[in-house]
């Protein structure tokens, strides 16, 4: 569940991709000055800031990470029944990951099968990650192919000894009348998509709003850490709201990361049916087990973790999250 706002670089359309001519243009590599880059990221982060509420969205990352000091430790993720509105916040402000059962599996899209999205939905225009997208997962020339639903099922059916191609973090309008998102937060972005067989992978990253993962089809395997050990995961800023690290819980390279060492890392097996909510600020790696497709979207507020308590000046003296690019 990742990188909502990384640029991406134009590259080559394929023949098969004439229906794909609907999706918007791929983002072309940022030229210009020095300040001007400076004044595009300014104004973009004013504009997060405003849609979610808060003073600043670098204030907005300090006090997730200062209230996150104070979670209690845990080593799983629990799982609890539906949960109503005011359930589902005043567990949500708890600052802690958990998994509600009982609503996916009720949505018209767990219904779908594989045959149904070939002829009713093989028509709609996809953007496939392709090549090594986990190493350049945040990179501006992360290399991505337009093609059609049917073209990029054949792809996967074909297979490659390389990565699996994926299908992720799409606008597929056509699948929204087909789930039924229960009302936890006033305000979301729209759903997005991720489709893929088994072996496809989001890397390690946090995004600074909280998300809700729906998985539909497949099991996927998540591992979580806490906002607090960013300090241990050499972040990289790919936008005020999306950052990427390159350690991988999976196969850990302590030489090459020493600190990571010191990072809590929760292993969750998220199943068919089930709805993860991911509170924000929390770094996550994502790897689908089998042919899987999965949903989220993310609240456009202040985090629930917050409690409404962030003011202006409040976490000034953590405001700055290490880099070690």
């Amino acid at each position: 569940m990742s990188s909502k706002k990384s640029p991406v670089a134009p590259v080559a359309t394929p023949p098969q991709a004439g229906a794909a001519s609907r999706l918007p243009p791929l983002s072309a590599s940022r030229s210009g000055s020095a300040d001007g880059a400076v004044a595009t990221r300014q104004a973009r982060e004013h504009k997060d800031a405003l849609v979610r509420g808060v003073a600043s969205i670098a204030e907005m990352r300090a006090a997730i990470r200062r209230v996150a000091r104070d979670l209690p430790a845990i080593t799983a993720v629990p799982r609890v029944a539906k949960l109503d509105v005011a359930g589902f916040r005043k567990r949500a402000g708890d600052g802690l990951p958990f998994i509600v059962t009982g609503v996916v599996k009720r949505w018209p899209i767990s219904a779908l099968d594989m045959e149904t999205l070939r002829n009713q939905h093989g028509h709609l225009p996809v953007r496939a990650r392709v090549g090594d997208y986990i190493n350049t997962a945040f990179a501006p020339d992360r290399a991505m192919l337009d093609m059609t639903m049917l073209a990029y099922l054949d792809l996967v059916v074909a297979g490659t000894p390389a990565l699996p191609p994926y299908l992720g973090n799409l606008e597929l309008r056509a699948l929204n009348r087909l789930c039924f998102w229960p009302a936890y937060f006033d305000k979301m972005g729209p759903p997005r998509f991720w489709l893929g067989p088994a072996g496809t992978v989001t890397p390690l990253h946090c995004d600074y709003d909280d998300n809700l993962f729906a998985q539909i089809w497949g099991t996927k395997r998540i591992f979580l850490s806490p906002p607090h050990h960013d300090e241990f995961l050499y972040p990289r800023e790919a936008n005020a709201v999306l950052f990427g690290s390159p350690f991988n819980p999976e196969a850990p390279d302590f030489q090459a990361f020493p600190l990571a060492r010191q990072a809590t890392m929760i292993e969750c097996i998220v199943e068919p049916g089930e709805l993860l909510y991911v509170p924000a600020g929390w770094y996550h790696q994502v790897r689908a087990l089998t042919f899987s497709l999965s949903s989220n979207r993310w609240a456009r507020a202040q985090p629930l973790a917050l409690n409404g308590g962030l003011t202006i000046g409040q976490a000034a003296c953590d405001a700055t999250v290490p880099s070690f690019s």
